[in-house]
């Protein structure tokens, strides 16, 4: 009984080795193979590429409307006099105050006012952005626009504004116009070149990415290796897969022109019969 437990016990610990083995077997991904059905597959994945490449070049060329910036600059100073180290350090807290006037929205009705814009607060607020670069007393004040010519003046209207906002209600200096907005010549959204590249690049995994799936849902066995490695067992030889269909093509053409490979007409049987009873004979 006790040899008997032990065998069993042997066959049962055999069998979870061989799941266990199965199991990691079916979770391998040949790399190698995978990289040569890439290759198979190089014109579909390049063909998808190009695809959304055009597609996303139709998109910037054709649907995306342009979309224009132009950036004016004022200088935040502290006193009327000489500047002093002081100033400077008040010009640095003052930046952060500055920008929170561009956020209020009596500035935005005063410039809609003076423009005769049609825009709300909302719009005119996601149009505008406000930056300070560090160590700098300067603000960026730029305006966003499908029309170039509006963005400059938005730009160059919103500094107007924010000095006389400045200077009537934070009882301080006003500030200087550092530089005035320049016409922009160019958009600077959709950007063309990077969007049909991400384009390209998008085509091009979505299409690896579906070689990847079905090359791992498949399961078929194609070569010599695959039966060594699933069964465990050696190939004894191959037989080659023939053309039935050709060859029954070549037949039917046979037969056509009045060729029989494989009969004799009569008159062949006929004389061979012949000679065979004149060699009798003699």
């Amino acid at each position: 009984m006790a040899r008997r437990a032990d065998r069993d016990q042997s066959l049962q610990q055999a069998t979870w080795t061989n799941v266990n083995v199965e199991t990691n077997d079916e979770m391998e991904i040949d790399l190698g193979a995978l990289v040569m059905r890439f290759l198979e597959k190089i014109h579909w994945i390049l063909l998808a590429a190009f695809v959304c490449a055009a597609i996303a070049g139709a998109y910037v060329y054709f649907l995306a409307t342009p979309i224009y910036e132009a950036t004016s600059k004022i200088y935040i100073v502290g006193s009327e006099s000489a500047i002093s180290l002081s100033d400077l350090q008040i010009g640095s807290n003052l930046a952060a105050d500055y920008q929170e006037v561009f956020k209020n929205w009596h500035v935005h009705e005063l410039v809609d006012q003076r423009l005769g814009l049609d825009y709300s607060y909302t719009e005119l607020a996601g149009m505008l952005s406000v930056t300070n670069p560090s160590n700098t007393h300067v603000l960026y004040i730029t305006a966003k626009s499908t029309d170039p010519e509006e963005a400059k003046v938005l730009a160059d209207t919103y500094a107007n504004v924010a000095r006389e906002f400045i200077a009537a209600k934070m009882d301080i200096r006003e500030p200087n116009i550092f530089e005035e907005a320049m016409m922009p010549t160019r958009p600077v959204s959709p950007r063309k070149t990077r969007t049909i590249a991400i384009g390209f690049l998008l085509g091009m995994i979505a299409a690896m990415a579906v070689v990847t799936i079905r090359f791992i849902v498949d399961d078929r066995i194609t070569n010599s290796d695959e039966i060594a490695k699933v069964g465990n067992l050696p190939t004894l030889g191959m037989v080659p897969i023939q053309d039935l269909s050709a060859n029954n093509a070549a037949e039917q053409e046979a037969k056509k022109r009045g060729f029989r490979p494989h009969k004799k007409n009569d008159d062949q049987k006929t004389a061979d019969g012949e000679q065979k009873q004149e060699e009798e004979k003699a």
